[in-house]
Formats: structure tokens, sequence, C-alpha cells
């Protein structure tokens, strides 16, 4: 494949004679499908193997599936087109055997996933999406990194500016003899114009900032920032068109708002947020039990029987409720916050998501969906906790939809 100049940098940053063979580090940081991953594999096998015989090394990537699908299916592809003879094992050591070499595998999905790293010896490491990892993780990474002559490879899409791997590594590259790469979408030459043009339109706000421009900003003001609330704009229509099948969104509350959004699929390939119940228990002053909502939903639903039903999580009486009373397709609703609003903000930009004008509380709440700088501050990305049952409750929904969706693909590929 044709390599840019900045993805030629990473692949021999490292080799005798250039100016940065004796650091320690690189970090190649920037928009989206700039092509960073591959030129990090690519270059990360190439000094490993050329450097080390009968040692140990680190792949880590934000959990072992994600390390699957970004680093393990990339890098068997380059050694077997290499004719590079390799051995996988999936056991509770999960490595990779390559020649002499040893490349052990590693997901760092929390704080406790540092502890995997303990009493391991290496010559080196890949860290692939290093800002989502655990700080702790990452140090424990940078730590076991002991042979002489041990390099680290990380790569990541921004964050925040107060994010550790901005303030404590990217900041001061210089003194910590560490090289740092920005990529943008036009170092990635496999892309077309047509291709890029797609990838700017599905972002805007924070997002397009982060991810197409490559900057490490601040989450600040409000998150949904793209969203026009203008009756018969354009992402709020009086007029449904005719839906495929339906799915439920679900953020339960008992003293705070109780909120059901039905999510269609309509012909022409959109996702549309339908219909909205809602039960304020404050203003209300009365709240209801699990079977009286069950009860309501069944009632509000009439004759649509959504595929799936995905449920705020620590909903756990309720899901057992909905059951009991023969609802079909109730699972638990993936809580990923920071991936859900992406994942909605990605389809109000690219004009895939649209609201029906009836759903006046999700509709007000998504104006008002802010995020919390204090959090910011500290170097995270959280949403206010306050007035957000709407924009929960279509969170779970689109990010159930998402593993279900037959025209997710486009969004999916944009990481």
């Amino acid at each position: 494949m044709p390599w840019s100049m900045q993805q030629k940098k990473l692949l021999t940053w490292w080799k005798p004679g250039s100016p940065y063979c004796d650091y320690d580090m690189v970090i190649a940081d920037g928009s989206v499908r700039s092509g960073k991953t591959i030129a990090t594999i690519e270059g990360f096998l190439l000094w490993s193997l050329n450097t080390f015989e009968h040692e140990n090394f680190i792949l880590a990537g934000r959990s072992i599936g994600a390390l699957k699908r970004n680093v393990l299916q990339p890098m068997f592809a380059i050694l077997g087109a290499k004719g590079i003879d390799f051995k996988y094992v999936r056991s509770d050591d999960h490595y990779i055997q390559i020649g002499s070499n040893t490349y052990y595998c590693f997901g760092a999905s929390s704080e406790a996933s540092q502890d995997t790293l303990q009493g391991l010896t290496a010559a080196g490491a890949l860290g692939d999406e290093v800002a989502l990892m655990p700080w702790s993780f990452v140090g424990q990474m940078i730590a076991r990194c002991s042979v002489a002559g041990s390099k680290l490879w990380l790569n990541c899409n921004p964050e925040g500016p107060n994010h550790r791997v901005k303030t404590d590594l990217i900041d001061m590259a210089a003194e910590k003899m560490i090289l740092v790469l920005q990529f943008v979408l036009d170092d990635n030459l496999t892309l077309s114009e047509s291709i890029k043009a797609r990838y700017k339109r599905l972002f805007s706000g924070l997002w397009y900032k982060r991810y197409i421009l490559g900057l490490w900003v601040l989450a600040e003001g409000v998150i949904y920032d793209m969203f026009d609330a203008t009756p018969g704009g354009r992402h709020v229509v009086s007029e449904l068109p005719t839906m495929r099948r339906y799915w439920l969104g679900i953020d339960y509350g008992t003293a705070n708002d109780f909120v059901a959004l039905l999510v269609g699929e309509g012909e022409d390939d959109r996702l549309y947020i339908c219909r909205e119940y809602r039960w304020a228990s404050r203003k209300e002053q009365r709240q209801l039990t699990d079977a009286q909502y069950s009860r309501r939903l069944k009632e509000w639903l009439g004759e649509i029987v959504p595929e799936k039903i995905f449920v705020d999580p620590s909903a756990t009486s309720f899901i057992v409720q909905l059951y009991d009373d023969g609802f079909e397709g109730v699972t638990k609703a993936d809580n990923s916050v920071l991936d859900g609003i992406r994942s909605v903000s990605s389809l109000l930009a690219a004009d895939r998501l649209k609201i029906h004008e009836s759903c006046t509380g999700t509709i007000e709440e998504k104006q008002g969906y802010v995020w919390d700088d204090k959090a910011a501050l500290r170097g995270e990305d959280k949403p206010v906790k306050a007035n957000d049952h709407g924009p929960d409750a279509e969170r779970y929904g689109i990010m159930g939809i998402r593993s279900v969706w037959r025209y997710w693909t486009e969004l999916d590929k944009v990481s």
C-alpha cells in the first residue's frame, strides 16, 4: 500500500540514523481514519522483529475485542503478506508467538486491568486507543518496558486537553524523549476525496474538532449542538414515513422521570423517534410500581411489537416485571455514555435520525443536555446529570440498534 510522509516517519523513526532513534516512545494522534493505526502496527512489527530475539512484548487495546478488531486482524494480514509464520494462542495467557518473540495481549477496560501486567518484563508495547485506557494501565504498561532498548508505540484519537495522555505525555514530549506525530485525513492515501468528505459530514461540533481536525479540545456547552429543534426543520418532523420495524429504549425512574422512546426504521432508511411515554413522579406527586409501568407501556404500544426493548441496566426488577408480563426481546441496555453520545451525534449530523414533534419532553431535554464543566477540567467527558431522561432513553435505544441495524456500517467504521 502507498505510505504518506507521516506514515513513513512512524515506520522508520526507530532506525539507526534517524534523528529520533534514541527516543523511548512514539505517539500517533489525530483524526479518525488517518492511517495511524496500520502504520503503528507495521512499524512496531518491523522494529520488534529486527531488534530483539527471545523477548516479551505487550499488545493492548481498550478491550480484547477492540484489540482483535483494530490490531490483531491487520497484524495477521501483514504477517501473512510478508510470509512470516506465527502462532496465535487464545488461552489464559493470550499471546502470539512470532519467531522467538512472544506478544502478550491485554484489554484495558477498567482500573483493575493494570493488575494483569504485574510481573511482566517487556521489551516494548503497542497501545491502541490509549486515550481510552485507564491511566493506571498506561502507567503500568510504561513501567513494564524495562529491557534495554525498549520502546513504546501508542496511538489515539484526541480527547480533552486535560486528559493525562495530553498533559503527562504529549505536552512533555521533549523532556520525556517522546516523538509525537499528528495525523489528519490526508495522511491516509487510500482514502478517496468522496470518502473524506463523507467522514467530515458525519461529525460536527466537538466531534468534528477532535475526530476530523485532530484537536485536543474541551467538551463544553450543549452536547447535541447540531440538533435543530425547529418544527418541520432538519431533525423535528410532523409526519412519519411507513416503518419497517420498531425498537424501544427505556430510562427507568421512580423519583425521577420514567421515559420510553419508540424508535422506528423508516422506509427512507432513517431512524425516527416516533413516540414518547413519560411519567414524571415529582410533577404527578405519585410514584408508579414496576407492574403499573409495565401495564401502561402495553397500553401505550397498542398493536406495535418492538423487536427489542433496551432497558436502563440498573432497573433489574423492572426487567423481570417485563419478562413476567410477556414482553419479548427485553435486554439490558448498553450504558457506554460517550459511545452512545457519539453514535447519536453521528446519526444527527448525517441526517439519519429524526424525532416526531409530539416527543416534546425529549426535544426540550436535548436542547439543554450539556457537558459537565467541572468534569472537563479533570480531563473527563461527562454530561450533567440533570433533565437527561429523554437523551438517556434515546441513547439506550440507539446503542442497542447499533448491533442490528443494517444501515449502520459507514458510521461504525469511523474510528
